[in-house]
């Protein structure tokens, strides 16, 4: 049997509609044997899998997704097999957090000078207890019979250049590397076709892969992203994005086929950072 594997799913922790425990059984009935939790700015929900797939024959990896600046672009680094107890990597990811729900407020308060009024309250809600984000407005949104899709809602409202779109403090590139490296993980590209020219940069801040395989790529987009990370060195991971087919509806979980060598790669480029930092 092939080995399966999705690394790239969101919880209700952050901007998902599942629970990390709904995720296991999910990816269990799809035949997966490996994930990872890749919340935005938060790793709450790793022990929560971790802890659901005991005795199940499925394998959580630790992840987290951090959003960072770079320049006039927003781009997402990947954090694979971190430590998500650590504390630096805690405190980080809180003030990302806080920055999150200080855009939802503007974000909300915009919506109302639209005539588009919308519960603060329930939006947060829709968090349920998770990192408030776009998609939970959006989900607002669908709910108060604004807009009837959440893509609609981000066409209409909260993509980036619409009428209620509002940006938010994010670390720079080098930071969100950087404070992957500290925890112990592997810092990765995500999504990167379309912006592969910022390659060789993050590679000198230590960026160790690129996310090959993701909902929606073409061949010659995967072939492209491929040919970057073998000039550089880099891992290629990939997977879904799922967020829920609620808010995602194309991305499936285990809808992309990555390579099962990816996940035995991750763990040798660990330990290849691992012992470059204690200098042997």
């Amino acid at each position: 049997m092939t080995h399966r594997v999705d690394l790239h799913i969101h919880t209700r922790v952050s901007d998902g509609q599942h629970s990390a425990a709904e995720i296991v059984r999910m990816a269990l009935k799809a035949g997966l044997q490996t994930i990872a939790i890749t919340d935005h700015d938060a790793v709450e929900a790793v022990p929560e899998a971790i802890e659901a797939v005991q005795g199940s024959g499925l394998t959580v990896l630790s992840g987290v997704e951090i959003s960072a600046d770079a320049g006039s672009l927003e781009i997402h680094i990947l954090g694979y097999l971190v430590d998500w107890e650590d504390a630096e990597l805690a405190r980080g990811l809180a003030a990302s957090r806080t920055s999150r729900v200080e855009r939802a407020g503007e974000m909300l308060a915009r919506l109302r000078g639209l005539g588009v009024l919308l519960s603060a309250e329930r939006v947060a809600e829709l968090a349920d207890g998770g990192s408030i984000g776009r998609p939970h407005i959006a989900l607002a949104l669908r709910e108060a019979g604004y807009v009837s899709t959440v893509q609609e809602a981000f066409d209409r409202y909260l993509g980036q250049g619409r009428p209620a779109y509002a940006p938010r403090a994010k670390m720079t590139p080098r930071e969100a590397i950087e404070r992957v490296l500290a925890a112990g993980g592997v810092p990765v590209l995500a999504h990167p076709f379309g912006i592969t020219a910022l390659v060789p940069e993050l590679v000198t801040h230590g960026l160790a892969g690129l996310e090959a395989y993701y909902t929606g790529y073409s061949t010659d987009a995967t072939a492209e992203v491929v040919h970057w990370a073998r000039q550089y060195g880099l891992v290629c991971t990939g997977g879904s994005d799922f967020h829920g087919l609620d808010i995602l509806p194309d991305n499936a979980l285990g809808g992309v086929w990555v390579p099962p060598s990816a996940v035995r790669k991750l763990f040798e480029r660990r330990r290849e950072l691992a012992t470059a930092a204690r200098g042997l």
